[in-house]
């Protein structure tokens, strides 16, 4: 039996890789002044950066049970074969949420086959898992391949990320008001990662766009060495920032020779804490043997 791919908004893959791998998605909730919007549906991420830059303020709400319950019965009903790839649970409670779900449905469809898998990362980091599931199942690789596959890159997926504008990792609480405040200053650009646990860390502190970059070229080298950089696909996306993608692009094809990459605008779910601006670079920092 085939099996169906199913992720949510949180992966910000360019449309075209989803239609290619015929994958779903769920929408994380997006919310401006007690609005409601569905993320990538009723609301485009560049409007919402256009709107920060002017001073407005974004939150998000994690995916409710009553969508997951629609989507997984659907799947049931048609007897499908699925693996759901979730937003990390060390940032979001959507995959708590799907698994509580999915669980509440087995007495009323006890053959449902629903595997779900905690990403543990974020963006296009958590995207290319989504996008290395839906090619094996399209080559119609067993779902047990592409469970082994997954927790292999939720292992070893680097992501190495910096924000423009550090107000908005202190509404985040990601730093204090001190911190933003004297970062903002001095042209203070953090560097942030995901660890193991899914979370969010700073790890470094450097002055300047340029130097940032440069550093995270660096930082790639030190993490994924010897992890085949060359012939790995590589994630990059931004916070409405294509020039900065494409010379942090030209960065990598100059140092290390890559030449498949995954590039998109970071979508309003992790957009509307990270702000414009954002610039994220993924990769492993282990070669996988298929």
């Amino acid at each position: 039996m085939s099996v169906k791919v199913l992720s949510d908004s949180a992966c910000d893959l360019p449309e075209e890789i989803l239609r290619e791998y015929n994958i779903d998605l769920l929408p994380i909730i997006v919310i401006k002044d007690d609005e409601e919007y569905l993320d990538k549906v009723t609301i485009d991420p560049k409007k919402m950066y256009d709107d920060m830059r002017n001073g407005e303020v974004y939150k998000t709400a994690q995916i409710p049970p009553s969508m997951f319950e629609e989507k997984f019965e659907e799947l049931a009903e048609k007897e499908e074969s699925v693996i759901y790839i979730a937003f990390s649970s060390g940032l979001s409670g959507t995959y708590q949420t799907s698994v509580l779900v999915r669980d509440s449905l087995k007495d009323k469809y006890p053959n449902m086959d629903i595997d779900i898998v905690d990403s543990r990362s974020a963006s296009v980091g958590f995207g290319l898992l989504v996008q290395k599931a839906g090619k094996m199942a399209k080559e119609g690789r067993s779902k047990e391949e592409i469970l082994n596959m997954l927790d292999f890159y939720v292992n070893h997926i680097e992501h190495i990320f910096t924000v423009d504008d550090i107000e908005c990792l202190f509404r985040g609480g990601r730093v204090s008001r001190t911190q933003a405040f004297v970062g903002g200053l001095l042209n203070i650009k953090p560097i942030l990662d995901v660890p193991g646990d899914g979370t969010l860390q700073p790890i470094e502190k450097v002055r300047g766009r340029s130097k940032v970059m440069k550093r995270m070229i660096e930082i790639m080298e030190e993490r994924g060495g010897d992890a085949d950089l060359k012939n790995q696909t590589i994630g990059i996306n931004h916070g409405d920032d294509i020039e900065g993608a494409m010379k942090l692009k030209e960065m990598i094809e100059e140092k290390y020779g890559c030449t498949d990459f995954v590039i998109n605008i970071i979508g309003c779910a992790i957009g509307a804490h990270s702000g414009p601006g954002t610039l994220s670079l993924f990769f492993l920092n282990e070669k996988f043997e298929q």
